[in-house]
């Protein structure tokens, strides 16, 4: 169950991402250069699941 203050893990694009944390495209590409070895490259248009999650401890859930 997915309450108000839970955010849903799952695969999200940058752009959605970027979105979801309330900056630009370039901004947050710029909070994600410092963890890209760990985070690695996305599948095509998204992030997996596990990337997402990795993403969330880094710079923060929403």
């Amino acid at each position: 169950m997915n309450t108000t203050n839970e955010v849903l893990v799952k695969a999200y694009t940058t752009t959605e991402l970027s979105a979801r944390y309330g900056v630009s495209l370039k901004t947050f590409k710029n909070w994600l250069q410092p963890y890209s070895e760990v985070i690695g490259e996305k599948r095509g248009w998204y992030f997996t699941i596990l990337q997402v999650k990795l993403i969330f401890e880094r710079i923060g859930e929403l």
